[in-house]
């Protein structure tokens, strides 16, 4: 007998992106914390953008000629210094209640379900794997670094684009998380729906904006939630800076404020609750 009901997966991902979602931007920080400040920063970047290098290995790229035009070995951009970087890095207000509060509510509504996070992010991944929240994750990527054996930055090894943020929302799916497991040419193979990790129609995207508008798209196109996080003065100074499209619109747009009251919470909050009435819905279908 044909099956009629969607398949169940009692699973929910909840998938963030890092930089002014989580926290305040980390390179912002990193190169005002390594001493060659921000701007400045910006202002040694862009003559590389106009030779037409991407952005990503642009900025990395200033940082470890930084640190290869200084002597002193203390001076050195090292594994250490961003290790110890991520372990004074500061979360949101709210963030790292926010993990439990979302798992409690979702057991209230289906008590055997596994709500997952993840952290996909176009910045430096090393920083994020030592802050206080790592451990909430069930995966990270983002850029890596290669050390020589003194520990020094030496090159970029590892980018994540904004594109490419896309094809770790179908290794989620999938249940792959190691970055090697399965290679990356067959990540965007047919599964079965009932062979699914965790469908993309049950998965959670928060984004602040350009780098996360692929992802949007693809939650949007799947019937996921996409919801954006807002450090503008207006939704239309938002949109206007992403270059937002109908079909990659967010289903709200809040601030990065993860208190128990705070719209962004009540946003997740609504998201999972839904989420988790269609797969009780789902539960009743099969008889479980």
């Amino acid at each position: 007998m044909p099956k009629v009901t969607k398949p169940l997966a009692k699973r929910i991902a909840v998938v963030f992106d890092f930089d002014d979602t989580l926290v305040p931007d980390t390179l912002d920080s990193l190169a005002e914390h390594y001493g060659i400040g921000a701007e400045e920063l910006r202002q040694r970047v862009e003559p590389l953008l106009e030779d037409g290098w991407e952005k990503i290995p642009a900025r990395f790229h200033c940082l470890i000629e930084e640190s290869k035009g200084r002597n002193d070995p203390k001076d050195k951009l090292t594994q250490e210094y961003l290790i110890n970087f991520g372990r004074e890095l500061e979360p949101f207000d709210g963030v790292p209640e926010m993990f439990e509060r979302l798992q409690q509510r979702a057991r209230e509504l289906v008590p055997d379900i596994e709500v997952e996070f993840y952290l996909i992010t176009g910045g430096i991944v090393e920083i994020a794997r030592h802050t206080r929240i790592a451990d909430r994750f069930k995966a990270m990527w983002g850029c890596e670094f290669h050390y020589d054996q003194s520990g020094e930055v030496q090159f970029l090894k590892r980018s994540v684009s904004h594109t490419e943020k896309t094809r770790y929302l179908f290794q989620i799916a999938k249940g792959i998380t190691d970055q090697n497991q399965d290679g990356q040419l067959f990540v965007y193979r047919d599964v079965p729906p009932e062979e699914l990790h965790v469908p993309l129609t049950q998965m959670i995207y928060v984004g602040d904006g350009t780098s996360d508008v692929p992802c949007f798209s693809v939650l949007n196109d799947e019937q996921g939630v996409a919801i954006g996080v807002n450090k503008m003065h207006s939704a239309e100074d938002w949109a206007s800076k992403s270059s937002i499209t109908q079909n990659q619109r967010v289903a709200n747009l809040v601030p990065a404020d993860y208190t128990e009251e705070s719209e962004m919470m009540q946003s997740l909050m609504l998201a999972v609750e839904n989420m988790c009435k269609q797969i009780a819905l789902r539960q009743l279908s099969v008889g479980e």
